[in-house]
């Protein structure tokens, strides 16, 4: 068992393991005395653990009611957030109880902006069931939905009181699941540990799952204690995301979030050469530990179409849009864009 602490505006534990839904009213009693839990979750992921972690959070002695919704990215809306926070108002749910988000990406964004704006805020225990969400999204705080113009253009800053990873529900997951988990593994390798890169470069091995999630999160935490409101050096976490994003929204999110972020880091660090931040052999390497975790190096949306995306970007500042960029694997830097150059700058990025 790794247990990795986060120092943030709410200091919480992230720990990794097996076996932690069968123990979970044991680990959440160290936290909260008896009380009312709200599990969140998608219809997927609650028919394959939603009766395993009731019954584990019953023995603690919890009070348990249950929200789910439909799976997908689709779904990730205000709509559905209010029909959270509606069932938290109808379970009658009070400052002392809390939200348990279980699944992937997509519900613990939604379950801890739910809890955030609930009562203006109430504890909430995380459960991510996704490499992805494991290596990335379940710490940090940032919460939120997407609206048409874009993705996680609502939101909040909440953080979690305590984020159980399971490893055992890796097992349950396709490959293509896995290999979105590695998308971000491999982002988080390139910006600040180039011996996590490596390891990536030849492939995800699922015997290496507990040490690569450990890493990431441990990267991550560092970061956020450093720069929880995202301002400065968290940016970096937005290697690939910047143009990730954009080619998720011009899909309708019918390309993952996983893949797009891959294509994203080959188009960023190819814009980063043509800024002269970026080596060439950055870029091959980052093609190669794609290429070896089964992930895409392209996408097929046109620049322009990209570009126009991107001006609605949350990580916009008034006229500037914050893009990273690799100087070698391990180390990123942040560059500022003009609005006036970001077609340019998707230009460039297409073009290598």
């Amino acid at each position: 068992m790794t247990r990795v602490n986060v120092r943030a505006s709410r200091e919480y534990e992230v720990v990794i393991a097996s076996g932690l839904f069968d123990t979970l009213g044991e680990s959440v009693g160290r936290f909260f005395e008896p009380c009312k839990a709200a599990i969140i979750s998608d219809d997927t992921v609650f028919s394959l653990y939603g009766e395993r972690v009731t019954a584990s959070l019953k023995k603690g002695g919890f009070s348990v009611s249950a929200f789910t919704f439909p799976h997908g990215e689709e779904n990730k809306t205000a709509a559905t957030v209010i029909e959270m926070v509606d069932f938290l108002a109808n379970s009658e749910l009070t400052r002392s109880d809390i939200v348990v988000a279980l699944g992937g990406g997509v519900v613990g964004d939604m379950a801890g902006f739910a809890a955030a704006i609930y009562l203006r805020g109430i504890s909430f225990v995380n459960l991510p069931t996704t490499l992805l969400s494991m290596v990335d999204s379940a710490v940090g705080g940032k919460t939120g939905c997407n609206l048409e113009r874009g993705k996680n253009l609502v939101g909040a800053f909440w953080q979690p009181s305590l984020v159980l990873c399971d490893t055992d529900a890796l097992a349950t997951l396709s490959g293509e699941h896995i290999a979105e988990g590695c998308a971000e593994a491999i982002k988080t390798g390139a910006i600040a540990d180039a011996e996590l890169f490596s390891l990536l470069e030849k492939g995800f091995n699922i015997a290496d799952a507990g040490r690569v999630i450990e890493r990431c999160v441990r990267i991550k935490a560092s970061l956020v204690e450093a720069d929880e409101r995202d301002n400065a050096s968290r940016q970096l976490l937005n290697f690939g995301h910047t143009i990730g994003h954009a080619i998720e929204k011009a899909s309708g999110y019918a390309v993952s979030h996983g893949n797009a972020v891959a294509a994203g880091m080959v188009y960023e660090t190819a814009a980063g050469i043509a800024l002269g931040v970026s080596e060439e052999e950055s870029l091959e390497r980052i093609k190669r530990a794609l290429f070896a975790n089964l992930l895409p190096v392209s996408c097929g949306f046109p620049s322009v179409e990209l570009a126009k995306i991107a001006l609605s970007d949350k990580k916009r500042k008034g006229d500037t849009l914050t893009v990273v960029a690799p100087k070698r694997i391990g180390e990123c830097v942040l560059v500022k864009i003009e609005s006036d150059e970001i077609e340019g700058y998707f230009e460039d990025a297409f073009r290598g």
